[in-house]
């Protein structure tokens, strides 16, 4: 396991952590399975990837912005603010979503990149944020809890979290 020279925190994409990025994201997508396409243009052109993730972006319906969790040249994760909820956010997917890849997981990164991602929510106006995760995942229940998160019932299989900001989430 690598030592961080500096404490991690949320950055707009960068292609200063290339190397870090590529094999975080394929150690997770070997870990989880998923679909890799998407991954392909950053393995091609990681500048053109990395510009086309920076600024406000349009997805879901809604504006969002993408925020990278990192250390010096180490990428950790990856934190997607939503700044508004639609009527399918508002039942899966919330304002927030985010993810570790393994060489990074169960050190607490998680947390601390949530807790950067609700300051940020705050600097948008935000006084309250929905956070949801799938009802069996422990590890995510653990983070949103952690950083005040409310449980707020189950809806397709989600469990629904709201976590209100506060002058201490800046």
């Amino acid at each position: 396991m690598e030592t961080l020279v500096s404490p991690p925190r949320l950055v707009p994409p960068t292609t200063a952590v290339r190397e870090s990025f590529l094999a975080g994201e394929e150690a997770d997508l070997r870990l989880g399975g998923g679909p890799a396409g998407w991954l392909d243009e950053a393995l091609t052109d990681f500048d053109t990837f990395v510009a086309g993730r920076n600024g406000v972006q349009r997805r879901w319906g809604v504006p969002y912005t993408t925020f990278w969790y990192v250390s010096g040249e180490h990428y950790i994760g990856t934190l997607i603010l939503r700044h508004r909820l639609t009527p399918e956010l508002a039942e899966v997917g919330g304002h927030i979503g985010y993810h570790v890849v393994p060489p990074w997981r169960r050190q607490g990164h998680a947390t601390r990149m949530l807790a950067a991602g609700l300051a940020e929510s705050r600097r948008l106006g935000l006084d309250r944020v929905l956070l949801t995760c799938g009802a069996d995942n422990e590890p995510s229940r653990r983070v949103i809890v952690a950083n005040g998160g409310v449980h707020d019932g189950r809806t397709r299989g989600e469990d629904r979290f709201w976590i209100t900001l506060d002058a201490e989430t800046t």
